[in-house]
């Protein structure tokens, strides 16, 4: 028995990194996942993967997948995923809002373009999907929906400061975004039954991402956590019982302590103080 036998679960940013680990950990504990990324086959982006990639590992596990090409950051490109979700696998119950988009730039030298872009990716995707797929969850009085943050919403606090900083604020504001709109959401669907939670690692995670923007040394940086812990975190968020979770904002090996998943934890939200968001 699997923790989402039969459940149909869509994730975003799912050809690569955080994502894929998410999707073939569900796939695996008997989900029907619907893989959704902007890459739909290998090489059509600078980084490595692709949804049909994960999708092929996926069903050569004996999983079911499907792959929807999608860009979070258009509402017909958000509906489309849902329809061709539902119309695959049914009714969907789980929502993992993972895709995001960063550029390391610093305010002064800022193109609009792009700010009004991360913000319609981080922010704005999830708010649409989530919009989409709660009718879904409301008519059955359950689901859950796992938005996927960042160390970087953790701001610098108050000056002097020692540096100027390495271009992050952008990212960092629509994580601090996407943090309030997890808790205020879950309000809002909290009797319906409906967990919306949000989730960071407690530790850089190397990823082709990651790699490239040089976070991290390489994918076997012992400064880093796999992303197998992020997939793991991500399906306690998705499976434990409503009131022990929503509205939660959190770091992955913290709550995987917590819950009893992992005996020890470092980094983020254990040895560090994450967001006022995830002190509340």
């Amino acid at each position: 028995m699997g923790k989402l036998d039969g459940k149909v679960a869509i994730v975003t940013g799912a050809s690569r990194g955080i994502g894929k680990a998410v999707s073939t950990l569900f796939a695996a504990e008997g989900a029907k996942v619907v893989c959704a990324a902007r890459t739909l086959g290998e090489g059509e982006h600078k980084l490595g993967g692709s949804i049909n990639e994960t999708v092929s590992e996926i069903r050569k596990s004996g999983g079911e997948a499907i792959g929807v090409q999608t860009d979070v950051s258009s509402e017909s490109s958000c509906e489309n995923l849902v329809n061709a979700a539902r119309k695959e696998f049914g009714p969907i119950d789980v929502l993992i809002n993972n895709a995001a988009l960063n550029y390391y730039i610093p305010i002064q030298e800022y193109p609009v373009q792009r700010w009004t872009r991360a913000f319609a990716v981080n922010v704005h995707g999830p708010f649409m999907l989530s919009q989409k797929v709660l009718p879904d969850m409301v008519e059955r009085g359950k689901g859950a929906i796992v938005n996927v943050s960042s160390g970087a919403a953790i701001g610098p606090g108050r000056g002097p400061y020692k540096t100027s900083g390495t271009g992050g604020t952008m990212y960092g504001a629509t994580k601090a975004a996407l943090e309030r709109f997890t808790q205020g959401l879950a309000q809002e669907v909290y009797p319906c039954g409906i967990s919306v939670t949000c989730l960071s690692p407690s530790k850089v995670v190397p990823t082709p991402g990651t790699v490239y923007h040089k976070l991290v040394t390489g994918f076997d940086d012992p400064r880093g956590e796999p992303p197998t812990i992020m997939a793991r975190a991500i399906l306690l968020l998705a499976t434990e019982p409503l009131d022990k979770i929503t509205g939660r904002v959190t770091y992955s090996q913290a709550i995987l302590k917590e819950f009893g998943w992992i005996e020890k934890a470092e980094g983020r939200g254990i040895d560090i103080k994450g967001t006022g968001y995830s002190q509340i």
